[in-house]
């Protein structure tokens, strides 16, 4: 399901992204960028409905992926 992230308390949100910026496996390119410019991308990502946060009730996780790959992610 789809999780509206603008109805979180902003400190959720901020966990919720922190980690995801911080997983293994998390590539964002050559570049290098601090948290803090990694956090912004992701919540650059979401205002414009880029990615959106999802949760499985199945699996119990939430993620963040792009909006055209939630159908994949929760199958």
């Amino acid at each position: 399901m789809i999780v509206p992230w603008q109805e979180l308390a902003p400190e959720t949100l901020d966990n919720l992204i922190e980690e995801f910026v911080t997983r293994d496996g998390t590539d964002y390119g050559d570049q290098e960028y601090s948290l803090a410019q990694k956090v912004a991308q992701v919540r650059v990502a979401l205002a414009r409905a880029e990615a959106v946060l999802v949760f499985s009730e199945r699996s119990g996780l939430c993620n963040i992926v792009p909006a055209e790959r939630v159908s994949d992610w929760e199958q």
